[in-house]
């Protein structure tokens, strides 16, 4: 992999639908972790998902405030979970499996008692 392509691979992964075997919405791919020793290969390792994985992408002051309403949870996605990318990432597994949506399926019960009109 050259210079510019890794620019690709981060361009064309991050801010990505990610839709689980079951064809269910469960995150955007906030980041990307890449493997490779120095002077050797590059290749994609994980996509990294939640406010833990876009944190250092923010200014400080944001990320901090980010931080207090969301947490610094993040799921690290094995690449091997990518079935294909196309306008969205597939996968080969569940977002249970992977541990996607956990905070969300936490919530469910508090927002249930919310009125909503």
């Amino acid at each position: 992999m050259r210079n510019g392509q890794i620019i690709k691979v981060f361009a064309q992964l991050r801010d990505l639908e990610i839709f689980d075997a079951e064809d269910q919405l469960c995150g955007i791919a906030d980041d990307v972790e890449l493997e490779g020793a120095p002077g050797g290969a590059l290749r994609i390792a994980a996509l990294l998902v939640g406010p833990g994985a876009y944190g250092a992408r923010m200014p400080r002051i944001l990320a901090r405030g980010l931080q207090v309403v969301a947490g610094r949870s993040m799921v690290r996605v094995p690449w091997s979970a990518v079935d294909h990318v196309t306008s969205r990432i597939r996968l080969n597994k569940t977002a249970r499996e992977l541990g996607l949506l956990a905070f969300e399926r936490r919530l469910q019960p508090l927002l249930r008692r919310i009125p909503l009109s």
